[in-house]
Protein backbone atom coordinates (compact mmCIF):
# COMPACT_ATOMS: atom_id res chain seq x y z
CA UNK A 1 0.00 0.00 0.00
CA UNK A 2 1.01 3.59 -0.71
CA UNK A 3 0.18 4.28 2.98
CA UNK A 4 1.46 1.79 5.78
CA UNK A 5 -1.75 0.71 7.62
CA UNK A 6 -3.74 3.02 6.32
CA UNK A 7 -6.82 4.42 8.35
CA UNK A 8 -9.65 3.07 6.41
CA UNK A 9 -13.85 4.67 7.19
CA UNK A 10 -15.98 2.23 6.30
CA UNK A 11 -19.72 3.66 6.24
CA UNK A 12 -22.32 0.91 5.26
CA UNK A 13 -25.46 0.74 6.99
CA UNK A 14 -26.26 -3.58 6.30
CA UNK A 15 -24.23 -4.96 9.25
CA UNK A 16 -23.51 -8.11 8.26
CA UNK A 17 -21.54 -6.30 5.16
CA UNK A 18 -19.65 -3.58 7.31
CA UNK A 19 -18.66 -6.47 9.65
CA UNK A 20 -17.33 -8.36 6.48
CA UNK A 21 -15.66 -5.74 5.27
CA UNK A 22 -13.45 -4.54 8.33
CA UNK A 23 -12.73 -7.45 9.62
CA UNK A 24 -11.12 -8.41 5.97
CA UNK A 25 -9.54 -5.29 5.84
CA UNK A 26 -8.11 -5.52 9.41
CA UNK A 27 -6.85 -9.01 8.19
CA UNK A 28 -4.97 -6.68 5.79
CA UNK A 29 -2.58 -4.68 7.46
CA UNK A 30 -5.78 -1.86 7.75
CA UNK A 31 -6.86 0.10 10.52
CA UNK A 32 -10.60 0.49 10.06
CA UNK A 33 -13.38 2.27 11.77
CA UNK A 34 -17.15 0.91 10.52
CA UNK A 35 -20.45 3.25 11.13
CA UNK A 36 -23.74 3.22 9.34
CA UNK A 37 -25.07 6.71 8.84
CA UNK A 38 -23.80 10.26 7.94
CA UNK A 39 -23.80 11.57 11.43
CA UNK A 40 -21.56 8.61 12.24
CA UNK A 41 -19.10 9.18 9.52
CA UNK A 42 -18.73 12.88 10.03
CA UNK A 43 -17.99 12.17 14.43
CA UNK A 44 -15.17 9.89 13.01
CA UNK A 45 -13.53 12.37 10.43
CA UNK A 46 -13.47 14.42 13.29
CA UNK A 47 -12.55 11.53 15.92
CA UNK A 48 -9.13 10.70 14.13
CA UNK A 49 -7.51 11.05 10.36
CA UNK A 50 -9.07 9.27 7.92
CA UNK A 51 -7.06 8.10 4.57
CA UNK A 52 -9.77 6.60 2.47
CA UNK A 53 -13.42 6.08 2.78
CA UNK A 54 -15.77 3.21 2.01
CA UNK A 55 -18.79 4.80 1.10
CA UNK A 56 -22.58 2.91 0.34
CA UNK A 57 -24.75 4.50 -1.69
CA UNK A 58 -27.96 3.37 0.12
CA UNK A 59 -27.79 4.75 3.58
CA UNK A 60 -30.46 5.54 6.05
CA UNK A 61 -30.85 9.51 6.44
CA UNK A 62 -28.62 10.85 4.17
CA UNK A 63 -27.37 9.06 1.19
CA UNK A 64 -23.88 8.21 0.32
CA UNK A 65 -24.21 10.73 -3.16
CA UNK A 66 -24.81 13.47 -1.25
CA UNK A 67 -22.19 13.03 1.71
CA UNK A 68 -19.74 12.20 -1.13
CA UNK A 69 -20.74 15.51 -2.55
CA UNK A 70 -20.08 17.35 0.98
CA UNK A 71 -16.65 15.64 1.78
CA UNK A 72 -15.21 16.50 -1.54
CA UNK A 73 -16.20 20.24 -1.19
CA UNK A 74 -14.02 20.12 1.80
CA UNK A 75 -11.13 17.34 1.53
CA UNK A 76 -9.87 15.59 -0.95
CA UNK A 77 -10.21 12.24 1.10
CA UNK A 78 -10.17 9.36 -1.22
CA UNK A 79 -13.94 7.62 -1.67
CA UNK A 80 -14.82 4.28 -2.89
CA UNK A 81 -18.67 4.12 -3.57
CA UNK A 82 -20.75 0.61 -3.13
CA UNK A 83 -24.27 -0.28 -4.27
CA UNK A 84 -26.45 -2.92 -4.78
CA UNK A 85 -27.53 -0.83 -8.16
CA UNK A 86 -24.69 -1.60 -11.36
CA UNK A 87 -26.35 0.48 -13.67
CA UNK A 88 -24.09 3.05 -15.35
CA UNK A 89 -25.84 6.16 -14.42
CA UNK A 90 -25.48 5.36 -10.69
CA UNK A 91 -21.83 4.36 -11.11
CA UNK A 92 -21.24 8.19 -13.43
CA UNK A 93 -23.37 10.17 -10.94
CA UNK A 94 -21.25 9.29 -8.10
CA UNK A 95 -17.84 9.68 -10.13
CA UNK A 96 -19.06 12.61 -10.80
CA UNK A 97 -20.22 14.01 -7.08
CA UNK A 98 -16.02 13.12 -6.38
CA UNK A 99 -15.89 9.87 -5.94
CA UNK A 100 -12.18 8.08 -7.04
CA UNK A 101 -13.88 4.50 -7.95
CA UNK A 102 -16.80 2.67 -7.51
CA UNK A 103 -17.41 -0.83 -6.76
CA UNK A 104 -20.80 -2.27 -7.62
CA UNK A 105 -22.48 -5.21 -4.99
CA UNK A 106 -21.82 -8.17 -4.56
CA UNK A 107 -18.22 -8.17 -4.87
CA UNK A 108 -14.93 -9.91 -3.74
CA UNK A 109 -13.33 -8.64 -0.49
CA UNK A 110 -9.97 -8.64 -2.62
CA UNK A 111 -11.04 -6.74 -5.33
CA UNK A 112 -12.09 -3.83 -3.02
CA UNK A 113 -8.80 -4.45 -1.41
CA UNK A 114 -7.32 -3.96 -4.62
CA UNK A 115 -8.82 -1.09 -5.27
CA UNK A 116 -8.22 0.66 -2.22
CA UNK A 117 -4.37 0.33 -3.12
CA UNK A 118 -4.40 1.51 -6.34
CA UNK A 119 -6.55 4.64 -5.18
CA UNK A 120 -4.03 5.40 -2.38
CA UNK A 121 -1.10 4.63 -5.05
CA UNK A 122 -3.01 7.40 -7.72
CA UNK A 123 -3.04 9.43 -4.44
CA UNK A 124 0.31 9.40 -3.42
CA UNK A 125 1.72 9.72 -6.55
CA UNK A 126 -0.36 13.16 -7.53
CA UNK A 127 1.16 14.67 -3.96
CA UNK A 128 4.87 13.52 -4.58
CA UNK A 129 4.46 15.50 -7.97
CA UNK A 130 2.66 18.09 -6.40
CA UNK A 131 5.29 18.41 -3.66
CA UNK A 132 8.75 17.79 -6.25
CA UNK A 133 6.55 20.44 -8.56
CA UNK A 134 9.25 23.89 -8.46
CA UNK A 135 11.72 22.38 -5.82
CA UNK A 136 15.42 23.35 -6.69
CA UNK A 137 16.13 20.46 -4.06
CA UNK A 138 15.14 16.73 -3.50
CA UNK A 139 16.76 15.02 -0.77
CA UNK A 140 16.38 11.21 0.54
CA UNK A 141 17.82 9.92 3.59
CA UNK A 142 19.94 12.32 4.42
CA UNK A 143 21.19 12.82 0.61
CA UNK A 144 20.74 16.11 -1.42
CA UNK A 145 20.01 16.78 -5.06
CA UNK A 146 20.68 20.14 -6.19
CA UNK A 147 18.62 20.20 -9.48
CA UNK A 148 20.28 24.09 -10.16
CA UNK A 149 23.61 22.90 -9.81
CA UNK A 150 23.13 19.49 -10.63
CA UNK A 151 24.90 18.46 -7.66
CA UNK A 152 24.57 15.44 -5.93
CA UNK A 153 25.82 15.47 -1.72
CA UNK A 154 25.90 12.75 0.55
CA UNK A 155 24.71 13.11 3.68
CA UNK A 156 27.91 14.38 5.41
CA UNK A 157 27.70 17.26 2.67
CA UNK A 158 30.67 16.24 0.41
CA UNK A 159 29.65 16.49 -2.82
CA UNK A 160 29.53 13.18 -4.68
CA UNK A 161 31.04 13.12 -8.69
CA UNK A 162 28.02 12.05 -11.12
CA UNK A 163 27.64 11.81 -14.92
CA UNK A 164 24.81 13.64 -16.34
CA UNK A 165 23.07 10.26 -17.45
CA UNK A 166 23.69 9.34 -13.97
CA UNK A 167 22.04 12.48 -12.47
CA UNK A 168 19.06 12.38 -14.55
CA UNK A 169 18.27 8.71 -13.58
CA UNK A 170 18.53 9.66 -10.12
CA UNK A 171 16.48 12.56 -10.28
CA UNK A 172 13.99 10.49 -12.59
CA UNK A 173 14.09 8.11 -9.46
CA UNK A 174 13.18 10.90 -6.63
CA UNK A 175 10.42 12.45 -8.69
CA UNK A 176 8.66 8.81 -8.54
CA UNK A 177 9.25 7.36 -4.97
CA UNK A 178 7.54 4.27 -4.22
CA UNK A 179 6.41 3.32 -7.83
CA UNK A 180 7.89 0.45 -10.56
CA UNK A 181 9.52 2.14 -13.37
CA UNK A 182 10.66 -0.55 -16.25
CA UNK A 183 13.49 0.34 -18.14
CA UNK A 184 11.46 1.23 -21.21
CA UNK A 185 10.00 4.27 -19.42
CA UNK A 186 13.15 5.12 -17.53
CA UNK A 187 14.92 5.63 -21.29
CA UNK A 188 11.77 7.50 -22.27
CA UNK A 189 11.86 9.36 -18.83
CA UNK A 190 16.16 10.40 -19.07
CA UNK A 191 17.16 9.80 -22.90
CA UNK A 192 14.73 9.37 -25.46
CA UNK A 193 13.91 7.39 -28.60
CA UNK A 194 16.38 9.51 -30.40
CA UNK A 195 19.95 8.65 -28.57
CA UNK A 196 20.38 4.93 -29.82
CA UNK A 197 20.22 3.84 -26.16
CA UNK A 198 18.86 0.49 -25.23
CA UNK A 199 17.76 -1.40 -22.24
CA UNK A 200 20.95 -2.67 -20.90
CA UNK A 201 22.29 0.94 -20.49
CA UNK A 202 19.59 1.70 -17.78
CA UNK A 203 21.08 -1.47 -15.73
CA UNK A 204 24.94 -0.20 -15.86
CA UNK A 205 23.32 3.69 -14.51
CA UNK A 206 21.22 1.87 -12.26
CA UNK A 207 24.78 -0.65 -10.81
CA UNK A 208 26.51 2.77 -10.91
CA UNK A 209 23.99 4.71 -8.88
CA UNK A 210 24.05 2.06 -6.70
CA UNK A 211 27.65 2.00 -6.13
CA UNK A 212 27.15 5.71 -4.80
CA UNK A 213 24.19 5.71 -2.48
CA UNK A 214 23.81 2.57 -1.28
CA UNK A 215 25.02 0.93 1.92
CA UNK A 216 25.49 -2.36 0.52
CA UNK A 217 25.55 -2.21 -3.76
CA UNK A 218 25.03 -6.05 -3.47
CA UNK A 219 22.60 -5.84 -1.23
CA UNK A 220 20.39 -2.31 -2.68
CA UNK A 221 17.70 -1.33 -0.14
CA UNK A 222 17.25 2.32 -1.86
CA UNK A 223 17.02 1.15 -5.84
CA UNK A 224 15.49 -2.63 -5.55
CA UNK A 225 15.60 -4.44 -8.91
CA UNK A 226 11.37 -5.80 -9.26
CA UNK A 227 12.01 -8.92 -11.35
CA UNK A 228 10.12 -8.80 -15.10
CA UNK A 229 8.89 -5.49 -14.04
CA UNK A 230 11.95 -2.76 -13.68
CA UNK A 231 13.28 -0.72 -10.67
CA UNK A 232 11.47 0.63 -7.38
CA UNK A 233 13.02 4.06 -5.41
CA UNK A 234 11.86 2.96 -1.42
CA UNK A 235 12.67 6.16 0.24
CA UNK A 236 10.59 8.56 0.77
CA UNK A 237 11.77 11.76 -1.23
CA UNK A 238 11.41 15.26 0.51
CA UNK A 239 11.23 18.51 -2.16
CA UNK A 240 12.71 22.17 -1.29
CA UNK A 241 12.82 25.24 -2.69
CA UNK A 242 15.99 28.22 -2.70
CA UNK A 243 15.20 31.36 -0.61
CA UNK A 244 15.37 32.97 -4.00
CA UNK A 245 12.64 30.50 -5.99
CA UNK A 246 10.50 31.00 -2.99
CA UNK A 247 10.46 34.92 -3.43
CA UNK A 248 10.00 34.33 -6.94
CA UNK A 249 7.03 32.34 -6.34
CA UNK A 250 5.34 34.93 -4.06
CA UNK A 251 6.77 37.77 -6.30
CA UNK A 252 4.26 35.67 -9.16
CA UNK A 253 1.50 35.32 -7.03
CA UNK A 254 1.03 38.75 -6.18
CA UNK A 255 1.64 39.84 -9.57
CA UNK A 256 -1.33 37.46 -10.94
Amino acid sequence: MAISNPNILVVEDDRETRTLIAKYLRNNACNVTAVRDGREMSRAMTDHRVDLIILDVMLPGEDGLSLCRKVRSEAQTPIIMLTARGEDVDRIVGLEMGADDYLPKPFNPRELLARINAVLRRQAAAQAASSIEGASTLTFEGWRIDLRLRELRNPEGARVAVTSAEFDLLRTFCERPGRVLSRDSLLDLTQGRNTGSFERSIDVLVSRIRRKIEPNPQDPTIIKTVRSGGYLFTPRTEAARTEAASTEAVAASLGN
